[in-house]
């Protein structure tokens, strides 16, 4: 492992496990990163948090916050194995985490989310920061090719229509706006890396957000777009990586990407035979050379097989991007491993 290079700033935007992934692997080359988070869950937890409690959303926080934790002494890995305790029992209580109950707490001490999230960040002794991309509460709103529409992030990513359909337009109701502090973070950064995760609702649910595609544009940095490891029922269906590619220009225009991460290493058949049955398949790497920036095909894919969570309610990944060898393939493309 090479020494902790804290020169270049770093913002990765998106949410969920796939910036899980990305931080767990950069925040041990540097400290100097900015997690820009989507605001527009809505299921599980979510929906207690905005409709009993009146709240934004905090599990993207909080999985971001996890994920840059110091876990250098028993003290900290204790704290940081906290947040990530899921209740699985308990009326009202099965399914939400400690860390979220925690940040809804602080709120409420506090008086402000982004206090809260300032104030967690430093019991937790994150390397980096979190930040919202928004402080609106909105709902990300989709309309399907057939002309239907479907409003609510939980209900895009576990449909109950076909989900074979293809999303023709994805927006936010009502229209929000870039907080200027992850304006100010993309801006200044000099590596931004956009994904993996759910492609509308957690990485095009950044872009809808009026002033982000335009920060990334305006910024120097160097630009990456991570591609999922595989499509998904209701989102992505049948996507090769240059479908993925066609539809993330509609949101931002690709010719600032610098580079498109896509794996290379084969699903395991086991595994594959489980995403078969969600109508799930590897992403195929169509890309060629005509394109403006420049396409990695690298072994991005993690060994581990991902259990379900008990108490856990909602529909999650059976693989991920392997946090090492993600952040081991952006830094050498940076000259900085």
């Amino acid at each position: 492992m090479n020494k902790k290079n804290n020169n270049l700033k770093f913002v990765v935007i998106g949410g969920g496990t796939g910036t899980y992934s990305v931080l767990s692997g950069l925040k041990k080359y540097t400290d100097n990163i900015t997690a820009i988070v989507t605001m527009a869950d809505s299921g599980g937890s979510a929906k207690k948090e905005r409709d009993e409690w009146g709240l934004l959303p905090s599990s993207d926080i909080r999985k971001s916050l996890i994920a840059l934790a110091d876990v250098s002494t028993q003290d900290t890995l204790l704290l940081r194995q906290l947040f990530q305790y899921r209740y699985d029992r308990g009326v009202g209580l099965r399914g939400m985490t400690f860390g979220n109950l925690f940040l809804v707490a602080l709120t409420k001490l506090l008086g402000s989310q982004m206090q809260a999230i300032e104030k967690a960040s430093q019991i937790l002794r994150i390397k980096g920061k979190v930040l919202p991309v928004t402080m609106k509460k909105v709902d990300l709103a989709a309309v399907y090719e057939d002309g239907s529409k479907v409003v609510g992030e939980h209900f895009i990513d576990e449909p109950k229509h076909n989900g074979i359909l293809s999303i023709t337009k994805l927006s936010t109701q009502p229209k929000a706006t870039i907080t200027k502090e992850a304006k100010k973070a993309i801006i200044e950064s000099d590596a931004i890396i956009i994904g993996p995760g759910g492609f509308y609702t957690t990485i095009l649910a950044n872009l809808v957000i009026k002033g982000v595609s335009r920060a990334i544009e305006k910024s120097r940095a160097t630009k990456f777009f991570i591609l999922n490891l595989m499509t998904e029922y209701g989102q992505t269906y049948g996507f090769s990586a240059a479908r993925f590619i066609r539809e993330l220009d509609k949101y931002f225009p690709v010719k600032h990407l610098d580079y498109v991460i896509v794996n290379k290493t084969p699903i395991p058949a086991n595994i594959l035979s489980r995403y078969i049955k969600s109508k799930a398949e590897p992403v195929v790497n169509d890309l060629d050379k005509s394109y403006p920036f420049k396409v990695v095909s690298a072994d991005t894919l993690s060994p581990k097989f991902i259990k379900s969570e008990k108490g856990d309610v909602l529909k999650r990944s059976f693989v991920r991007h392997d946090p090492d060898k993600i952040a081991e393939v952006c830094l050498k493309v940076l000259n900085l491993v």
